[in-house]
């Protein structure tokens, strides 16, 4: 791989930056809500199955253990 002096690095880096297609502050700000939203319904669903899983072994153990 052949090395570019600095000044074709810099001119390189910038336009390639200039290609990006930078989101607007609306898309972060949705992107942001809808990110802490799914995480909230994650938790809760991982909450209720740990319930379910925690009642279920409880159960299970009085059966037994009587």
């Amino acid at each position: 791989m052949a090395r570019a002096n600095p000044a074709q690095f810099v001119s390189q880096v910038r336009a390639e930056v200039a290609k990006v297609v930078w989101p607007t502050r609306r898309e972060v700000t949705l992107t942001t809500i809808m990110v802490f939203l799914l995480a909230a319904v994650t938790a809760v669903f991982f909450f209720l199955v740990d319930l379910a899983i925690r009642s279920g072994l409880q159960g299970v153990l009085n059966i037994f253990g009587s």
